[in-house]
Order: structure tokens, then C-alpha cells, then sequence
């Protein structure tokens, strides 16, 4: 299909809570490659949903030239998925199943359509990007996040949709699976929008939209042509607001100046009136005359200063806001020695390869970094480490004084509040303190308070790590699994922040070496072919 588009026509979206998500947008998306970036809860994931038809804006239209496919940000799989569920294509296989058993149902012909081979084809694309140890039926919850998002991009490239709309498609991916997207998308023939904030990926878009409370602003070029643009754009934009305070206050001089002007002329008119002996009908009418001629200045004075504040106001509208974001160091910041974890002749569940096999001691004060690639174990040690699984052999001897963030953010329950959350762990702080502090790391007033199943990706993760950061107790050990996932740039540099100043012993995994550099560790425990092995960092 040629001249593939997306187009919205004046499409908002306003929040149950009669909160407005975004204004009228009017934009069209066509086959290039299009990055979509904004803050964390600036409605990204909403107007996806719009353009891919799962959702119908509140006023607007949005029309398609053809299908879309839209991959979702992770979610926690259910318990009963498996591989061909996580691909999409669950549906297609279990008709094929009932048409080889003798369904001769033209509803499940409908569903197989043309796709007689999707059996073939997951099993194949599996096996090329090395999954090939999968089936369709192998469960959800064996596999790393990592691997599950590779079969979710796995089905969303077998799609053959005209459109493929990505939402945080690299998040859990290692390093060779960011490459091999990367390639992959690089070489998708039809349209794709792709929403992240991965500077590699997004730099290989040719169109960057970003979406903001004034709306959808599109930039030509990558990601970092996108930057440089917003940073001339800022200039020019404190430059015409400092242009129109300062034609503000030019005018406003002027005025003030005429005005005085004005009132020594009526003086002077006044006190001649009285010198000359006049008639008082001749001072009232002189009189009259001066105020009508003082009130039309003082009318025209107070229009000029309405439009002149307008268009300072309207210029202030045209400057990005700085919305500085800051995550507080737990309350107890005491660093303490000891041993606060320790695995001696382990054998972890679900693994086969070497990394199964695991002796680790951490000290009170070790910083580890885990690398390594998807399915090697490292959400499985954290996951062991955290007392959410049992070993299968040896002994795992932790703190209790410990906190874990894994990767699906599990921890917060859907229909709690962030609110709810944070004050179920925290009864020293009054209600203020801990609006305060959910305010200061991004999230208003609003959405602290309603399910957070209804917060975004990025705002989920800034709740789940308040409430386990802000706790009456704090954690000797803080056990993070890739808590870089699905943050904006500002709230990712206040978080790096916060570990820096964080003194307790911090196993945390990630695949952004950038992100892991600022962090100030000790050690790097990484996942290899022979096994584990422990380094200085």
C-alpha cells in the first residue's frame, strides 16, 4: 500500500477525572520512521492507543490508510500466557488447531486468513534470533523480561501491519537484542512510530514528534537533530520573552511619562484659569474638558498595557517550563558494615546454563552492577536475593532490612494509589511530607491519588520506587532490576542522583552502561559463558 498515513484531526483526550490529557492535535504521520518522545505522563501511551483504533478520542478524528499494530509497554503477563500469546498469534494457532481437528467453522478460517504458515514462521524467527530454545506453548513466566520482549517484537514484525506503533520497544532488551531491533526496524518497509526515550533508537528515526501540554510539535531529522533544534528553539524563545518584557517596560516608561505630562498641562491650564480672574462656568468647562482628555489617555493607556502584558504572556508560553525533578535519599543514609547477603554452593531455579551455579557475598557498603544477556539469570539472582524464589541447592542468607524493584514494578499493586502505597510503608511522614515528596519527583496532585494502573510506564516506576525509598525502614540492600526502564531524561538524572548519595549496599541490573557509570559502584558482576564472575568496576 503506498502513501501510508496516520492523521488526526483535532484529537483530545480528557481523563475520566475530567482532566485534559492533551489539546486538539492535528498531525499526519506518514511512512518515515517517526520517533514520539515527551515527559513521563504527558499522554504518549493514550494518543498511541488513538491512533492504533483501541481507543476513541474524546473530540476529533483519527483516520488510517491501513492496519495497525500497536505493541504495548511491558505488562505482567498473565498467569496462563504463554509464547503465542506474548506474539499475538495465539488466537491464529488455536483455529489452526481446530481446523487440523476437523473445524470446518468459517469463523476460524476467517481468523487464519492467509496465515496458514504462522506456526512455521514464529517458530523460524524465533530460532533466528535466538529463542530457538522456545515453543509456542512455553510459559510467560519462565522467561526473563528481556525475552519476553523480544517474542513480543517477534510477533509484531510477523504481523505485516502497515503500521507498526512501538511503545518503549528496547526497554529489557541486552545489548546484542537493542542491536538486532535496531536492524530490524531499520529495514521495516512501511510505517513505524516508535515511542521511547532511547537516544540510540530514536536516533535512527528521520522524524521526531514530541508531545507536550502545548500539543504535537514535529522536527525533521533524528533525535539528536531534534535536540539541537529544541535548544535554538529555547534561545529564540527567552529571547523574544526578554524582547517583550523589555518593550513592555520601554512603553510602560512612555505612559507613565505622557501621563505626568498630561496631569502638569491640566495643572498649569488650571492655575492660569484662577490667575485670570475667569468666569467659573469658564473653569468648569476647561475643567471638563482636561478629565475627558485625561480619562481617553488613562482608556488608551490601560488597552496598550493589556496588549503588552498579552504578548508577554504569549511569548512565556513559547518557553519550555523547567520542571526539576528530585528523588530523596531513604531516610537513614548511615552506611553500614557486615554482610548483608550471601549465597554459598547455590543453584538457581529455571537456569541450565553455568550461570545456575553461584556463590556471591555482599558486603554493607558494595555497589555491584549485573550485566549480561537476556536469560542468563540476572532477574532470577535478584529475584532469589529479594526471597521471591527459593533456591534449588546451597543455602541464600539476606537481610531482611532489604528492597526490591523488579522489573513489572509488581510490588504496586494496580489498584492502589501511589499515595496508598507510600503511606502503607511509611507512618513517620504526615500526608504533606509525602505529597511533597511524590510532587517533587514528577507526579501532580492528581495522579497520586488515583489507581495506578492508570499512571504511565514512567509514573508507575517513580510510584514503585517512592514507596519502597521513603519506607519507615530503611534498606541495608536495595535490589533494583533495570529501574532505568520507561524514564524521561530528567527523571533518570534525578535518579542517578539519588543512588550516588544512597549508602547501603545496591545490587542493581541494567543494560545502559551510561546509566551504570554514574552510579558510583564498586563491583561488576557479570554473566558469562563459563558463569559468574566478580570485577572491580
Amino acid at each position: 500500500m503506498t502513501n501510508l498515513h496516520l492523521t488526526l484531526d483535532g484529537v483530545s483526550c480528557t481523563l475520566p477525572d475530567g482532566r485534559q490529557l492533551f489539546p486538539a492535535l492535528s498531525e499526519t504521520i506518514d511512512q518515515r520512521p517517526t520517533g514520539l518522545v515527551g515527559r513521563n505522563g504527558v499522554g504518549k501511551t493514550m494518543l498511541a492507543r488513538i491512533l492504533a483504533g483501541q481507543l476513541q478520542p474524546t473530540s476529533g478524528r483519527c483516520s488510517r490508510s491501513g492496519n495497525a499494530y500497536y505493541l504495548e509497554q511491558t505488562s505482567l503477563p498473565a498467569a496462563t500466557a504463554d509464547v503465542a500469546s506474548l506474539a499475538g498469534v495465539h488466537h491464529i494457532l488455536h483455529a489452526l488447531e481446530r481446523i487440523e481437528a476437523g473445524s470446518c467453522t468459517a469463523g476460524d478460517f476467517d481468523i487464519v486468513g492467509y496465515r496458514w504458515d504462522i506456526r512455521q514462521r514464529l517458530m523460524h524467527a524465533l530460532q533466528i534470533h535466538g529463542l530457538g530454545h522456545l515453543d509456542v506453548h512455553t510459559t510467560a513466566a519462565t522467561l526473563s523480561g528481556g525475552e519476553a520482549m523480544r517474542v513480543r517484537l517477534i510477533g509484531a514484525l510477523l504481523s505485516d501491519a502497515d503500521f507498526l506503533i512501538l511503545d518503549e520497544p528496547s526497554n529489557n532488551l541486552d545489548r546484542a537484542s537493542r542491536r538486532a531491533l535496531l536492524d530490524e526496524l531499520q529495514h521495516w518497509p512501511r510505517g513505524l512510530l516508535v515511542i521511547s526515550h532511547d537516544r540510540q533508537l530514536l536516533n535512527a528515526m528521520q522524524r521526531i514528534l514530541e508531545l507536550s501540554a502545548l500539543g504535537l510539535r514535529s522536527y525533521g531529522g533524528n533525535h539528536a537533530t531534534y535536540v539541537e533544534q529544541k535548544e535554538q528553539e529555547h534561545r529564540n524563545a527567552l529571547r523574544q520573552l526578554e524582547e517583550r518584557k523589555l518593550e513592555r517596560d520601554r512603553e510602560q516608561r512612555a505612559m507613565r511619562e505622557q501621563q505626568q505630562r498630561q496631569e502638569r498641562r491640566v495643572a498649569r491650564g488650571s492655575q492660569r484659569g484662577r490667575q485670570a480672574n475667569q468666569a467659573k462656568i469658564l473653569l468648569d468647562r476647561q475643567k471638563e474638558r482636561s478629565e475627558g482628555s485625561t480619562g481617553r489617555l488613562k482608556k488608551q493607556h490601560a488597552e496598550l498595557s493589556e496588549r503588552l502584558s498579552n504578548r508577554v504572556m504569549e511569548a512565556a508560553k513559547h518557553v519550555a517550563p523547567d520542571i526539576s525533578i528530585h528523588i530523596q535519599a531513604p531516610l537513614d543514609t548511615k552506611s553500614r558494615g557486615g554482610r548483608v547477603a550471601g549465597l554459598d554452593g547455590a543453584i538457581l531455579p529455571f537456569l541450565t546454563g553455568p550461570t545456575r551455579h553461584i556463590d556471591l557475598h555482599i558486603g554493607g557498603q558494595q555497589r555491584v552492577g549485573i550485566v549480561g544477556p537476556n536469560g542468563c539469570g540476572k532477574s532470577i539472582l535478584l529475584k532469589v536475593l529479594a526471597g521471591k524464589l527459593r533456591v534449588v541447592q546451597g543455602t541464600c542468607a539476606v537481610t531482611l532490612e532489604r528492597s526490591y524493584l523488579d522489573q513489572l514494578r509488581a510490588g504496586l499493586p494496580p489498584a492502589c494509589s501511589a499515595l496508598d502505597s507510600v503511606r502503607a510503608n511509611n507512618r513517620l511522614l504526615s500526608d504533606s511530607d509525602l505529597r511533597m515528596r511524590l510532587a517533587q519527583i514528577g507526579l501532580e496532585a492528581q495522579q497520586i491519588v488515583i489507581p495506578s494502573e492508570r499512571l504511565s510506564g514512567g509514573e508507575r516506576l517513580k510510584a514503585a520506587l517512592a514507596s519502597i525509598l521513603y519506607a519507615d525502614t530503611t534498606p541495608r540492600l536495595l535490589l533494583l532490576d533495570e529501574p532505568d526502564n520507561h524514564l524521561d531524561l530528567p527523571s533518570l538524572n534525578a535518579l542517578e542522583l539519588m543512588l550516588q548519595s544512597y549508602r547501603g549496599a545496591l545490587l542493581i541490573a541494567s543494560h545502559d552502561d551510561m546509566f551504570l557509570d554514574r552510579l558510583a559502584l564498586t563491583h561488576r558482576l557479570h554473566a558469562t559463558q563459563t558463569g559468574w564472575s566478580m570485577t572491580p568496576w
